[in-house]
């Protein structure tokens, strides 16, 4: 099968003048007076995306991924490069990106129907499914320059989605509504994947690729850095987005030597643990840990000894249900810091976030300073709502060093641990909220099921 995307050696470079004049003296002088500057925001892209695949494309502000979307869906040419599309394309690029601004909403939607290569009658069999999905009410018949952003992105996505697209382009659109229609954008979103539409997709929200994508790309500097599984590449991203200004480069370096490719047979951290481990009650097996605990670069603090223990202070990774452990860990400060916070969460293997705590939510665990040379312990205690199997554990410290706020050091998938079966259980999922079925049978009946 021919891929849905294909894009072989792209660049894409543009032409910077320092003041407007410049590009009319450089035309009337035919090219002999140079008064611009080369920028080169694409540098040899290559990637293919499959029939009915979900990618996401992260990397950090400025990095290209716009750029790169724009020349997909059409938009921009590249300077050099060739790309391939099959089928039609709907785009979520530029907030309001096709939308005149003295027409109506309803007559924008015509017209973008328009743009997509979809008749009048088609769009107007569309239509109010687009206004009930849009939801802006009376505002469908004003002029979209009156329109909030929240309102502009409801529209767009509404007539990108009704077209049926082939390819499906987002590009942080949908940052911008509220939490009830990002919910039902996503539902959307997953209702087209099951139906085989491509989808690209570019956020700042890890969580987001991670949920929705089968593989993830990472740029940086107008390239390809790293390709696979969602969690993997997001895993660097997050470690080149925190990085300290003087170790950009470095970090980039070592995600480079990683290797483009690296983790396509991995779909996410896992457990080095021995098939002996037969334990029914809580231990500590040290044959389950995370065989791949990912860094952020110090910044003035270092977490060690990360552990999981029992109310009684055991070290334990294999633990029961509806018992309480805390996730402990020291923290030395080679650094004064400021504005000091401590947190962890509790992730499945795919990377999907679960839970955590942060005491940067509590002001009376606020540490409005910490000296260089302190040395903290933090635990954090819960209770084991988790369903059996494997999970992993974040750990950080943040704080303001030289007056920048950020992650002083963050240990990703420092903790493994595993939580064990037990009788009686119905819970779906990872997390257990303790369902009890109750079943009430009037008349005849067969045997089985909990009465009320």
């Amino acid at each position: 099968m021919q891929p849905a995307v294909k894009v072989d050696a792209v660049t894409k470079t543009f032409r910077l003048y320092g003041r407007p004049e410049h590009r009319l003296v450089e035309l009337l002088s035919l090219g002999r007076s140079r008064r611009h500057e080369e920028f080169q925001a694409l540098k040899g892209i290559s990637l293919e995306i499959a029939q009915g695949e979900t990618v996401g494309i992260v990397g950090r502000n400025g990095c290209g991924k716009s750029n790169l979307l724009q020349i997909i869906a059409g938009v921009l040419r590249p300077t050099s490069g060739s790309f391939v599309t099959r089928g039609r394309i709907a785009a979520l690029l530029e907030l309001g990106a096709g939308f005149n601004g003295e027409f109506t909403g309803r007559e924008n939607a015509y017209i973008n129907g328009a743009i997509l290569g979809m008749s009048h009658a088609d769009m107007a069999d569309r239509l109010e499914a687009i206004i009930a999905f849009a939801d802006i009410g009376e505002f469908i018949d004003r002029p979209v320059k009156t329109y909030s952003s929240g309102m502009f992105v409801r529209l767009a996505f509404a007539v990108a989605i009704s077209v049926e697209p082939d390819i499906l382009i987002i590009d942080e659109a949908l940052s911008v509504g509220d939490e009830a229609f990002q919910r039902k954008c996503f539902g959307r979103i997953e209702h087209l994947k099951a139906s085989g539409c491509t989808i690209i997709f570019v956020s700042h929200s890890v969580q987001s690729v991670v949920q929705l994508c089968d593989r993830a790309f990472l740029m940086d500097g107008g390239e390809l850095l790293l390709e696979g599984p969602p969690k993997p590449v997001t895993t660097q991203f997050l470690r080149l987005l925190h990085a300290p200004a003087a170790r950009v480069d470095a970090v980039r370096a070592t995600i480079r030597s990683v290797g483009l490719h690296a983790g396509q047979n991995d779909s996410g951290p896992t457990a080095d643990h021995g098939e002996k481990t037969l334990a029914r009650s809580e231990a500590f097996d040290s044959e389950i840990r995370s065989s791949l605990v990912v860094e952020n670069e110090p910044r003035g603090a270092t977490i060690s000894n990360v552990r999981l223990l029992t109310a009684n202070g055991d070290p334990v990774n294999v633990v029961l249900r509806w018992k309480r452990y805390r996730i402990a860990y020291d923290v030395h400060f080679d650094r004064s810091s400021a504005n000091v916070s401590f947190g962890c969460f509790i992730k499945t293997p795919t990377g999907f976030g679960l839970t955590g705590a942060s005491t940067a939510l509590d002001k009376t665990l606020a540490l409005p300073s910490v000296d260089a040379g302190s040395r903290i312990s933090v635990a954090f205690e819960f209770m084991c709502c988790l369903n059996p199997g494997l999970f992993f554990c974040n750990t950080g410290v943040m704080g303001d060093t030289d007056g920048e706020y950020g992650f002083l050091h963050r240990l990703q998938d420092a903790l493994a641990f595993k939580v064990l079966p037990d009788e009686g259980n119905v819970d779906l999922g990872p997390a257990n909220f303790d369902f009890e079925p109750v079943i009430a049978i009037e008349g005849p009946s067969g045997s089985g099921g909990k009465a009320a």
